[in-house]
């Protein structure tokens, strides 16, 4: 009996001594797999770096964007406060609402929470370039308009259709004071049909039409 339990307890020794280095060998790779998370990581708990990097990463992208929006835009035109009967007047057509300096820079307020300000924006800078006469100058503003508003590569380009950017292409051979005249007149009414009716239907419009209408109350 005693020979026997001697068996059995060796055998059991030689079945239990290889299973050792491989208890090891896993636990070092789930080691060298918690170091380098950022490589390995498949689970979704809030201690994974690569998740932090990750998130850091987006928002610094979503910061870059405004920051670049925001680039090189003029301030708002300089205009004495809008009357009541300015602002009831921009509601009986766009044309009247862009016709003032206040009417452009309220709807230019709301443009830019709807993140389409480079509408206005390059509306105002074609007009600028129709006032210019000196070729120098002309030929200077249309290629700035251009990088800033036509090409692709611009965070503040606006929407064209492909026939109207073909005709800009070969107006910039030669640039004039109406190199933009389609574009602009499709951005124009793009204004008009997309963002015009919910300007009007905006607090923007709404507090202002209030405030004036109780000051004239009290008045």
């Amino acid at each position: 009996p005693m020979g026997s339990e001697r068996m059995e307890m060796r055998k059991r020794q030689m079945s239990t001594t290889p299973e050792t280095p491989g208890t090891v060998q896993p636990q070092h790779s789930a080691g060298n797999r918690g170091s380098n998370a950022c490589c390995f990581c498949w689970c979704c708990c809030c201690s994974c770096s690569c998740l932090t990097v990750r998130n850091q990463d987006e928002e610094r992208a979503r910061r870059t964007s405004h920051e670049l929006q925001a680039e090189g835009i003029p301030n708002c035109e300089e205009s004495p406060a809008p009357t009541l009967e300015e602002v009831n007047a921009w509601a009986q057509s766009f044309d009247k609402l862009m016709l003032t300096p206040a009417g452009r820079n309220a709807f230019r307020e709301f443009l830019r929470t709807e993140f389409s300000e480079e509408n206005m924006l390059f509306w105002m800078a074609c007009e600028e370039l129709k006032q210019e006469s000196n070729k120098n100058v002309i030929e200077e503003k249309a290629r700035l308009i251009y990088e800033d508003y036509i090409s692709i590569l611009s965070p503040k380009e606006v929407s064209l259709d492909s026939r109207v950017r073909e005709v800009i292409n070969r107006n910039m051979l030669e640039p004039s004071q109406h190199t933009f005249d389609d574009a602009q007149l499709q951005i124009y009414t793009l204004m008009h049909r997309d963002s015009y009716p919910r300007f009007m239907n905006s607090a923007i419009y709404k507090d202002l039409l209030r405030s004036l209408s109780e000051k004239s109350i009290e008045a």
